[in-house]
């Protein structure tokens, strides 16, 4: 098939791995061709290289400008990127796409991929290999999504080089944890790698526990193993998948309680779970958030994390109804009022995604972000970005600084204006105290220490791909989840 052309702003049809690759709407294709064409032209206006144009903020304006056009002739009212017309030439102008927020992306991922030097044991000058990212050509991976497009040389690159990332949680994919494309071991290494260049905070881990696998004892001796052997900081969960195709409630007696009483025991009480973005041959009614606001009522002290937000590719968000919340967001915010579960209380509303799926959508994402700000609370939505299925996250992150929510959407349905300070919010402040992350600390030691100054050397001449890497279109997500089985996520 004929993929979008190569743009700053990534709106395509990239999956990851979780759901069929969803094409762009005929409106969208359009106006990524249009988009491509003024990056020349304007490149051209201010007698830059186009290659050097698209790494400024005016070929990311230029993309989004482009795009609020498309919007507005397919009568889009919820929402838009606010940006002045004269961005897509004048740096100045783009300056709504720029920031020094903390930046705490506690979703992203990498595969361990076999025959590279980065599996064969512990790094040796470690700071000479992350220095040797910079002279590699920019990698296409998504021509053929091989295993090596999402290893830890690629995952450094796209989230620590070539986005404003400070921080990020390394999550795992729905596997058994002895046949996870990452090992905790790989994961600790490559946790290690980043620690041994500068803050040793820059990089924190899950561990995956599959509590519905035999015999349910050992699952949970497993979690005590693994705190102690990796320090982890979370776990991770999907309660709609199993190893025998069958998924879970959070409150069920024999599973989800005595997985959720061994986390308290153990002394890690966050728990993130995938919600939403039901996956093929697994039965769909475990992806509703039906059973969150009873455990979370339940153990007050615990924070339940809600990976993808109850997201479904299938449903379009709109305003939230009851009468229509058996799946997607909707099934979150009605599980939360039906137990008394107060907005800001111990769930969190996670953007993996669900904001780079909504993002070709204003009024969905207005939809969207407007329920979760709304009902879940401005202070318990999160930052998370899947990357790097969708490449380096910065496009995402350009994106939501960009977005606001159209007066007639807060007026009529009550959603918030997305000020500076909520985006902040939810760029990083809100994850902070989860994790027990000090921002004003953390943020300081980002950027002073080795991969700091090495970003900063890196931004003189930087070189994004602007690739995504997971599949794009049938054919590839076949292959895919031949390669990763039920994908990421």
């Amino acid at each position: 098939m004929a993929y979008e052309p190569v743009l700053p702003i990534k709106l395509d049809s990239t999956s990851n791995g979780e759901f069929a690759p969803v094409p762009v709407s005929p409106g969208i294709a359009h106006a990524n061709r249009l988009a491509a064409q003024r990056i020349t032209d304007n490149a051209r206006r201010t007698g830059q290289k186009r290659r050097m144009f698209m790494t400024g903020l005016c070929g990311a304006a230029t993309t989004l400008l482009t795009l609020n056009e498309a919007f507005a002739s397919q009568g889009a009212r919820g929402g838009a990127f606010e940006l002045p017309p004269e961005a897509g030439l004048d740096p100045q102008m783009a300056q709504a796409i720029t920031g020094r927020e903390f930046i705490f992306d506690i979703q992203t991922h990498m595969i361990e991929a076999q025959g590279t030097a980065w599996r064969n044991g512990p790094s040796a000058g470690g700071l000479d290999q992350l220095r040797s990212l910079l002279s590699l050509p920019p990698k296409q991976c998504a021509e053929g999504p091989g295993l090596w497009c999402y290893d830890a040389r690629n995952f450094i690159k796209d989230v620590f080089l070539d986005s404003d990332t400070d921080l990020a949680v390394l999550s795992f994919v729905p596997a058994l944890p002895d046949e996870n494309p990452v090992s905790m071991k790989e994961a600790t290494r490559v946790r290690d790698l980043v620690a041994g260049l500068g803050d040793k905070r820059r990089l924190l881990l899950h561990a995956m526990v599959v509590p519905n696998a035999q015999p349910y004892q050992r699952q949970l001796e497993r979690m005590a193993e693994m705190h102690h052997a990796y320090g982890i900081a979370a776990w991770k969960v999907y309660p709609q998948w199993g190893p025998r195709g069958v998924g879970w409630w959070l409150d069920d007696p024999e599973v989800g309680i005595p997985f959720i009483e061994q986390a308290r025991r153990i002394g890690v009480n966050n728990i993130c779970m995938h919600k939403g973005l039901a996956f093929g041959g697994q039965e769909p009614r475990y992806a509703s958030c039906v059973d969150v606001g009873r455990v979370a009522r339940r153990y007050p002290d615990v924070n339940f994390i809600i990976y993808h937000s109850g997201f479904e590719i299938s449903r379009r968000e709109g305003p939230y109804d009851p009468a229509r919340a058996d799946r997607g967001i909707d099934s979150l915010v009605k599980s939360l009022q039906d137990n008394g579960i107060a907005p800001n209380s111990n769930v969190y509303a996670e953007l993996g995604s669900t904001w780079r799926m909504v993002m070709r959508d204003p009024d969905q994402a207005a939809h969207t972000l407007g329920k979760l700000l709304k009902h879940v609370g401005d202070k318990r939505v999160l930052w998370g970005s899947d990357s790097i299925w969708y490449g380096s996250p910065q496009d995402q992150i350009q994106a939501f600084r960009a977005f606001q929510i159209s007066r007639e959407f807060q007026d009529r349905y009550g959603y918030p204006d997305l000020t500076p300070a909520l985006k902040a919010d939810v760029f990083g402040l809100n994850a902070a105290p989860v994790y027990r992350i000090d921002p004003a600390t953390a943020r300081r030691r980002a950027d002073v220490d080795t991969v700091g100054q090495l970003k900063a050397a890196y931004l003189e001449a930087p070189r994004p791909s602007f690739a995504t890497y997971g599949p794009r279109d049938a054919t590839e997500w076949r292959r895919f989840r031949a390669l990763h089985g039920d994908g990421p996520g």
